[in-house]
């Protein structure tokens, strides 16, 4: 867990859109791009202070764009101890996946139905800037990208409450994602990206939504949500070594 805030600057050449509006409206949204990006780590403290200086903003502007971000469930405002991004535990991982699917779904069936030709048009822009990251090795605006890919899906679903839900979803998913990725690390998203779009701008349904689902599998395909597979209780990680040693009286297990 982190405990230090990283210094949130804009990196060059990533294809970040610029951030615009109110100056509570800038923070969330470096937070928020942060978080997609995996450069804040689940549980890292958010001081307002150290906010404050890194912005060049006040302390209530700061709190204003936290507070934004906790109502998406992003980062966990904790009274009287500051605030902390987001640490989903297991149950609540599964959850959060279940729920992205049905949104997903949703998006998938509207986006056949909805989505203009600019539109199509601006998301092979994005899987192509998705692409074009991972190759230079810039993995963490790759991962933004992919991001941003899914809520501009929401966008072409016409559906405004859909966005706004899966706006939260995108990025908690970015938090579990930074929490319970195991093995490899790789990344493939465009080519699914891709066919998906493929399948919207063919106006099939059925094959859009097989292809979401598909890649959701692969996301979850890679995430270690085994909640005995890890422990901090020394008891428990070297219990079968306790009861060696108990079925085998005088013998120490650290011995072996």
């Amino acid at each position: 867990m982190n405990e230090q805030l990283q210094p949130l600057k804009k990196q060059p050449g990533t294809g970040k859109s610029s951030h615009s509006g109110t100056q509570d409206d800038i923070v969330y949204a470096h937070i928020f791009d942060a978080i997609l990006e995996q450069r804040l780590a689940p549980g890292t403290k958010l001081s307002e202070e150290a906010l404050g200086e890194i912005f060049g903003v006040s302390r209530t502007i700061i709190r204003r764009a936290l507070s934004r971000l906790g109502h998406e469930s992003v980062v966990l405002l904790r009274p009287n101890r500051g605030a902390v991004v987001a640490s989903p535990s297991v149950e609540e991982a599964r959850q959060i996946f279940y729920a992205r699917r049905m949104v997903e779904r949703a998006i998938t069936e509207l986006a056949v139905l909805h989505a203009t030709a600019e539109q199509l048009v601006e998301l092979r822009q994005m899987v192509q800037d998705e692409q074009a990251c991972f190759s230079r090795g810039d993995r963490g605006a790759g991962i933004r990208l992919s991001g941003e890919f899914h809520l501009k899906l929401a966008e072409a679903a016409k559906n405004a409450p859909l966005v706004s839900f899966q706006r939260s979803l995108v990025s908690q998913t970015s938090l579990i994602i930074a929490q319970y990725e195991s093995g490899s690390r790789s990344h493939c998203s465009y080519d699914e990206h891709n066919q998906l779009i493929d399948a919207i701008e063919a106006r099939d349904a059925v094959k859009a939504v097989s292809l979401m689902m598909h890649h959701m599998d692969h996301i979850d395909s890679k995430l270690n949500l085994d909640e005995e597979s890890a422990s901090d209780d020394l008891h428990a990680v070297f219990s079968h070594l306790l009861q060696t040693a108990k079925k085998k009286p005088g013998r120490n297990p650290a011995s072996r």
